[in-house]
């Protein structure tokens, strides 16, 4: 066995200190000298100790000071194929929404205070005109997203009392949100009417009594029953709850608020429809196919909006300054709808051609290749993307990508995984045997392939 090393030959701290100042200017003393006394400390109480110079402890510091360092929530390349992917971030934000939060971090804002009269304000009136402008609704608010959204609008009206809905809309979501256990927060009793596939006219009115505090409807945006199906359209049941003297609420889910068909993707109802057809209440998300941050829009009568503002639970879901002032820089992009696809990133990456994608292929294919490890193989194909996010579950999108196959047994997960470990990651999918890069979200093309240089 050999000797061990004389530790006494280890430099001092201070001596680490004093080659270590691109540490020190970033990380403060107190961390940098920490970090040394660890990196020391394992010198010594390895098993085959090392005699490390100042020079290589002050880089080992100044590595894993910056490892620490890095925000877990650092940007990434998407390309998964979904381009509303929750465990991402959902939606991209729009240029002007990033402006406009920038600004209202920078400063203090008008947020509950009226410029004219110097009086108090509130803080959805920023929201409110646009809103009303956008859905033709009488009055709006806004929560921190559409879960909440449901949840204060079914307490609002009908805590203690009874909500119809149909059994083919009692949905489930991601994160195990499932309708009738919010039904049960919210204080409401659950009645369920018509049978999975089926849904008539007669179900609701004849489940309508004195306990009924109001009927839902749901859009199930996130699964589709098809065949010997029926139910209840927006219009008929706001007739339904009219008559009866109940309140109507539907619930898009994600909701939009232009027709998604003018740059050829699958029809989704409007909010402006669902409030025209008469629902008395509409929810519906923000950061979905609106491409804004997260947030739950209410939109309709007036009255039932005033009751909601009032309702305990809404200080405890409203939205910061920040969110409103992204928000508001994004409703005010739909009014110009001829240039909306330019200038909202959710919508742009939807409406690309799968023309234009291949031809992306097509160039980035030979500059990504020779940056691949040993035993990786690339190459161009076809494939399709989706929404995400519930909207349009079995709709997909024409694309194209990088097909990343493993040669000679090397193992396409330690590729993922290596992809996951750059300094932006790139997020994939194993598809068919091999990675898939679906490149329907990539805009940056420089900054993707000068990421990859990373597996190097």
């Amino acid at each position: 066995m050999a000797d061990r090393p004389d530790l006494r030959g280890l430099p001092s701290v201070d001596r680490v200190l004093a080659v270590s100042e691109t540490a020190l200017a970033r990380h403060g003393r107190a961390e940098v000298t920490a970090a040394i006394r660890a990196v020391l400390a394992e010198a010594r109480s390895a098993d085959e100790p090392r005699l490390p110079t100042a020079e290589a402890v002050a880089a080992t510091v100044t590595e894993r000071l910056a490892a620490r360092a890095r925000s877990n929530l650092r940007p990434l390349f998407n390309l998964t194929g979904t381009v509303l992917h929750t465990n991402l971030g959902r939606a991209v934000l729009a240029e002007a929404a990033i402006e406009a939060a920038t600004a209202a971090m920078r400063d203090a804002v008008a947020l509950e205070f009226e410029l004219d009269s110097g009086k108090r304000g509130e803080r959805d009136d920023h929201l409110r005109g646009l809103l009303c402008e956008l859905t033709g609704a009488e009055d709006a608010t806004v929560v921190n997203n559409n879960a909440a959204a449901v949840l204060i609008a079914l307490n609002t009206l009908g805590a203690g009392r009874e909500a119809i809905v149909s059994r083919g809309e009692l949905i489930e979501i991601g994160g195990a949100f499932r309708m009738p256990d919010i039904m049960a927060r919210a204080g409401v009793t659950l009645v369920e009417i018509g049978t999975t596939n089926r849904t008539h006219p007669k179900d609701y009115k004849g489940a309508i009594t004195a306990e009924t505090g109001l009927v839902l409807k749901v859009h199930t945006s996130n699964y589709r029953i098809e065949g010997f199906t029926a139910e209840v359209g927006g219009a008929a049941l706001a007739a339904i709850a009219r008559e009866a003297r109940v309140p109507l609420l539907n619930d898009l889910g994600s909701g939009t608020l232009v027709d998604l068909s003018r740059w050829g993707l699958a029809r989704e109802p409007t909010v402006r429809e669902a409030v025209a057809e008469g629902a008395d209440l509409v929810t519906f998300s923000g950061d979905k196919l609106l491409g804004g941050p997260q947030a739950g829009f209410i939109v309709g009568r007036r009255d039932l909006i005033a009751a909601i503002n009032r309702n305990p639970m809404k200080r405890a879901l409203r939205v910061d300054k920040l969110r409103l002032a992204a928000l508001e820089a994004t409703l005010r992009l739909y009014r110009d709808p001829d240039r909306l696809a330019e200038r909202l990133p959710t919508l742009r990456m939807l409406a690309r051609t799968a023309a234009e994608i291949g031809a992306q292929a097509q160039r980035l294919a030979p500059l990504v290749a020779p940056l691949m490890p040993a035993g990786i193989a690339v190459e161009t194909c076809a494939c399709r993307s989706q929404i995400g996010s519930g909207a349009l579950p079995l709709d997909t999108l024409a694309s194209h990508g990088l097909r990343l196959v493993a040669l000679r047994g090397r193992d396409l997960e330690a590729l993922a995984g290596a992809l996951r470990a750059l300094s932006r990651p790139v997020i994939g999918r194993v598809q068919d045997g091999a990675l898939v890069l679906d490149l329907r979200c990539l805009s940056d093309e420089a900054g993707f392939v000068e990421s990859l240089h990373g597996l190097a």
